[in-house]
């Protein structure tokens, strides 16, 4: 769009349609209201235009008076004149493939565009107006002979990019300058073509202005950007930057109820904004009063009535509610008790299974008024959801809004943890905060077995096995684990197969005499969900029988080196990745050196062999994307590996607890310390990190001496050598739970324990300068790890004593 006055002194409205051109008139009517003034506009003339429009330009070509013209580009190059009501010549752009933008440059009467060969390029009006008409474009006998002029360019600049906007700026009268915004640079140049200065851009930049500045002799520029970010350079040197929440396409300053300076960025949706930099501007100008003294008495006066009336407020209402009142937002979750009838599952990596899915309903019921309700919703991977977040703009009071959703497995292994999470954020209005204090409710759910397990053949022998001690008579598994076995004829299943949809086999056995469960499995994390699901369902088994002493033992040693072996294949991955990571650097520099060569045997005038450089770059280029490929794979590998590790941690987790005792505060304790981590990192990984956990309770509540609790551990986290010294932390951790130490977080835990322990206990290796070996005083306890049946007197029967397969 431009302005143009039309013969008058009155201001125009001209607007460029793909096929037309129409011209306005601009009206004001003065406002009676609050919202301001009105204005109209009416059409005075159009042209209906031959060609294609793509931009258009205006001004007092060839030095007229009073009137502006108007110059529109079509789309295959050619500039058309319009002088008012009248279509007065058009010519094509020589060479003109694509058009670029156009801009008028009144001091030396050109226009300036850039063409499709990258190159800034200005034509004088009048040679325009005396070169060749457009619509007699194909040469004659007559034209040969020397009829009419050749369009001929004034000046030339290769700038190397395709721009994106022209702006001439002339704020001194004896100056002007053309400003051209690249896709990849900033020119400022004279009207005769020289560059002035240039700026290279780290960003892919939208749409520019430049504007005066208040320093003499500079010119400031904003320019916006696809990233939503808009600067300000006061010529090469950028003196702002700030945020917008779009990317702009459009940017001009105006001045606005006598604001000045309001920047106004259009958007790609056709959204307008207004804003300003710097600090809120005043806006209001309070009244002059008439001064009059002041009455100190009677200040005194009203000073202790607003005492006492804040005293009064504080002692019947809080500012912050109080957080007994946790009745404002009630969580609950649903977990529907079948399958969905079509499943949900997509993009599964399982294989030939049939995956399910599962609807979980979560329902949020208020008993006040609520704002900015976000629920947010987190499974264990490879679990995933059909949707994880849900968002609440409002909530009246008393009312309930309920979310459904799916999860299903997608990976071909199995999660740590079936257990769900939902998280409500959200803020409680008050009368003294009207937006609301933020506040956080939480509610846990629990995914069936069935999601991730099917029913599967019993096997009679597997690597690894564990047995679990109960002080209860033996359950028949078909009331444990209903949908997993057919019913027999006595109701007494004490053998059941699960297969896990990743394809491994758990194997559960009962005792028909003795009160022992014993799981096997051919992997050690797989023992983990039936296991925990076994001691689960047993609990709730008993608690609906009314008995209450039911409880769960491990007799046997823990199983540190089948853990140990899951955290050194765990770390090799870490290990790998760094060097596919540094070796993928290598040959990514050594691919651009190669590039470097080429451009510059390319860009020589004179022609020499390449010297097999481009056989290089290709092999290069071949490497680096088979060693991408394999950092990618490894990533994968080392996310599902880390997932197994966290299986195997809760199992060994699990053992410990049920071996010593151990309360729910205490297992918290060797939760945090052994899951300190949701994700696995190269900066921050999970073996330094527990290594630091351990080394702080061998050092605080586990301490043997004063000498211990002296040492300093390392404050700064970074991955080991290797892992030896974390499998010692771990087994002389195990070793201190064995000789009575105490799991406690309380200040007096860095005294040392008054607590008979037998046998000698080795000092944490916790330096160099300290580098004792405690793998005599640990060897003791842990000496058979590869069978974890527990080694107690039993008979040698089939694999348990009274189980029937």
């Amino acid at each position: 769009m431009s302005a143009l006055p039309q013969g008058t002194e009155m201001l125009h409205l001209a607007v460029l349609h793909s096929r037309k051109l129409c011209v306005y008139s601009v009206s004001g009517t003065l406002g009676n209201v609050e919202h301001g003034n009105q204005y109209q506009i009416k059409l005075m003339y159009e042209h209906n235009l031959q060609r294609t429009a793509c931009n258009m330009t205006y001004g007092s070509f060839g030095g007229v008076k009073g009137r502006d013209l108007i110059c529109i580009q079509s789309v295959d190059g050619m500039l058309m004149v319009f002088e008012q009501e009248s279509y007065a010549f058009g010519r094509f752009l020589p060479g003109s493939l694509l058009p670029g933008p156009l801009a008028y440059s009144s001091r030396t009467d050109s226009f300036i565009t850039v063409s499709s060969c990258h190159q800034v390029e200005s034509y004088k009006y009048q040679v325009l107006a005396f070169a060749t008409d457009a619509d007699k474009r194909q040469e004659t006998e007559q034209q040969k002979h020397g009829s009419g002029k050749r369009l001929v360019v004034d000046w030339t600049l290769n700038i190397g990019e395709q721009a994106i906007d022209i702006c001439i700026v002339s704020f001194i009268q004896s100056a002007s300058s053309v400003f051209v915004l690249g896709e990849r640079n900033f020119f400022c140049l004279k009207d005769n073509g020289q560059i002035q200065f240039m700026k290279k851009l780290d960003y892919s930049p939208s749409c520019f202005l430049p504007y005066c500045s208040v320093s003499e002799g500079t010119i400031n520029t904003l320019i916006g950007n696809h990233n939503n970010m808009l600067h300000i350079y006061q010529d090469v040197t950028l003196k702002w930057a700030t945020q917008l929440p779009h990317v702009p396409v459009a940017v001009r300053v105006g001045c606005l109820h006598d604001l000045k300076g309001v920047i106004v960025t259009l958007s790609d949706d056709g959204h307008l904004q207004c804003s300003y930099l710097g600090t809120d501007p005043s806006l209001f100008q309070a009244p002059k009063v008439e001064s009059r003294e002041l009455n100190y008495d009677e200040l005194d006066m009203e000073l202790k009535e607003l005492q006492k009336v804040i005293k009064n407020v504080n002692k019947s209402q809080d500012v912050w509610p109080l957080t007994e009142r946790e009745d404002d937002l009630k969580v609950s979750a649903m977990v529907s008790p079948n399958f969905d009838s079509v499943s949900q599952a997509t993009d599964v990596e399982v294989g030939a299974d049939l995956v399910p899915s599962v609807t979980v309903k979560v329902t949020l019921k208020n008993r006040v008024a609520l704002q900015k309700i976000k629920l947010s919703i987190y499974v264990q991977p490879p679990l995933v959801l059909t949707g994880d977040q849900f968002t609440f703009e409002f909530m009246a009071p008393e009312m309930t809004r309920t979310v459904g959703f799916s999860v299903y497995l997608k990976g071909s292994y199995s999660p740590p943890e079936l257990e769900g999470n939902a998280v409500v954020s959200y803020s409680r209005p008050t009368e003294r905060n009207p937006d609301g204090i933020p506040r956080v409710s939480q509610c846990k759910f629990r995914l069936p077995l069935k999601l991730v397990c099917l029913p599967g053949q019993p096997s009679k022998t597997a690597s690894h096995k564990l047995t679990i001690d109960t002080n209860k008579s033996p359950v028949s598994l078909l009331s444990l684990f209903p949908g997993f076995a057919k019913q027999s004829e006595d109701d007494q299943v004490n053998v059941m197969g699960f297969r896990f949809l990743g394809g491994s086999q758990v194997t559960l056995l009962a005792s028909k005499t003795s009160q022992r469960y014993r799981i096997q499995s051919e992997q050690f994390e797989d023992l983990w969900l039936i296991t925990n699901e076994l001691i689960i369902r047993l609990q709730e088994y008993f608690e609906k029988q009314g008995i209450k002493d039911f409880t769960c033992s491990f007799s046997g040693s823990v199983p540190l080196e089948e853990y140990f072996e899951l955290i050194d294949h765990h770390f090799e991955l870490r290990i790998n990745g760094e060097k596919l990571e540094e070796l993928l650097s290598e040959r990514a520099v050594q691919f651009r050196a190669i590039q470097r060569r080429l451009l510059t045997r390319f860009k020589d005038k004179t022609p020499a062999p390449l010297q097999h450089l481009d056989t290089l770059l290709d092999g290069t280029y071949k490497q680096v994307i088979a060693l991408a490929d394999a950092v990618e794979e490894n990533q994968d590998n080392l996310f599902q590996s880390f997932t197994r590790l966290k299986s195997a941690t809760h199992l060994v987790i699990l053992l410990i607890g049920l071996w010593q005792k151990l309360s729910a505060d205490q297992i918290a304790i060797l939760e945090a310390a052994f899951l300190p981590l949701q994700q696995d990192t190269q900066e921050l990984g999970w073996e330094e990190t527990v290594d630091a956990a351990l080394s702080h309770l061998l050092k605080t509540c586990l301490s043997k001496s004063s000498k211990e609790q002296a040492l300093n551990l390392n404050s700064q986290l970074g991955i080991p050598k290797d892992t030896s010294q974390l499998k010692k932390h771990i087994t002389l951790f195990c070793d201190r739970l064995a000789k009575g130490g105490r799991l406690c977080l309380s200040t007096d835990a860095a005294a040392p324990q008054t607590m008979v322990m037998p046998g000698g206990c080795a000092t944490i290796p916790e330096s160099d300068l300290e580098g004792r070996s405690i793998d005599q005083d640990s060897s003791e306890l842990f000496t058979n790890h590869k069978h974890l049946m527990v080694e107690t007197p039993v008979p040698e029967v089939s694999p348990l004593q009274g189980v029937t397969e």
